[in-house]
């Protein structure tokens, strides 16, 4: 297969009908291999002199200044190493060198659910308005629904009535218990309320939406760390689990999120909404490379089913597949 050849891939979907994870990522992959392919057209071989302008194609297909520098770095000692390579080598030497810094960079360990620990699993969601925060709050919920586990659904983003409204009818698609005081209410009262009903009611697991605005750092951070400390009267090694969500079309607004809500609270895990339908799904590598705690999620669609466990290897072969 000559290089990006498997850009002309048909569309494939699973046997129920939907896109799998190599289709998903089409436009990311199209875009992502396009701008190489310009960059080396009617070149034999990568020089130093070509890496400027491969390095010009990774930032433009939103890898991240910080991400595409490393891989630049690699590519540069594989250039003086290799003395002559090829630009028909070039998807397999990207994979590899991706593949490999990526694997270098020791990430967290994510505490799975547990149900044996005799209380409820109390999953903490952050991210700014606009993200999916919601939706995948609700994909979530249909996951362990279907998993045979009682949710319970805390609406804490009050300064929205769409988001309370819209938690409440996610709750009601997936059978899960929804606690609510109303639009305005006090988000640390709603999420204490959350936590209680979940404990007195021997539910499995707990999940808290949460207000998204950014405006005011100083009250953001202050808010999330209220929350925390009310979910820890009832539970003491509570949360088990702050969510990030990031809307993974906005490239690098992405992971300038990611470094404020890190800034904000302790994040120890993150969903990656909307990769279906973009061209910026690069910005994955930059996340991955740059802040140490796990993708636990995807968002591959807009159904309740389409939110997808993070698999790096799975992810990163499918890019170049």
């Amino acid at each position: 297969m000559a290089l990006f050849d498997f850009l002309k891939k048909k569309k494939e979907t699973t046997s129920e009908g939907k896109p799998t994870l190599d289709s998903t990522l089409d436009k990311t992959r199209t875009g992502f291999f396009s701008k190489l392919s310009k960059a080396l057209v009617g070149k034999s071989k990568v020089s130093a002199l070509e890496l400027d302008d491969i390095e010009e194609a990774l930032v433009s297909a939103d890898v991240g200044l910080d991400t595409t520098i490393k891989i630049i770095n690699r590519l540069e000692a594989r250039v003086a190493k290799d003395k002559y390579l090829g630009t028909e080598e070039l998807n397999l030497i990207l994979y590899e060198e991706i593949q490999q810094m990526l694997a270098e960079n020791k990430q967290r360990e994510f505490k799975e659910f547990d149900t044996r620990q005799g209380r409820p699993y109390v999953i903490m969601v952050v991210g700014v308005n606009g993200v999916g925060k919601t939706t995948t709050i609700g994909k979530i919920a249909n996951q362990y629904q279907l998993q045979g586990k009682k949710v319970v659904l805390g609406a804490a983003d009050t300064f929205r009535a769409a988001a309370v409204d819209q938690l409440g009818i996610w709750a009601q698609r997936t059978n899960s218990e929804f606690v609510s005081r109303g639009m305005n209410a006090d988000p640390a009262a709603v999420a204490y309320d959350s936590v209680q009903s979940a404990t007195a009611k021997n539910a499995d697991v707990c999940i808290i939406d949460t207000a998204g605005r950014l405006h005011n750092k100083v009250n953001l951070m202050n808010e999330l760390s209220k929350i925390k400390r009310v979910v820890q009267k009832v539970i003491p090694d509570g949360p088990d689990e702050i969510l990030l969500v990031l809307d993974a079309s906005t490239g690098q607004n992405a992971i300038e999120q990611a470094k404020q809500f890190i800034k904000a609270t302790d994040i120890n895990a993150i969903a990656l909404t909307k990769l279906d339908g973009t061209a910026k799904g690069g910005v994955v590598l930059g996340i991955v490379d740059q802040f140490q705690i796990p993708i636990k999620y995807i968002g591959l669609g807009e159904g309740k089913d389409d939110l997808k466990i993070f698999h790096q290897e799975e992810f990163i072969k499918s890019l170049f597949t």
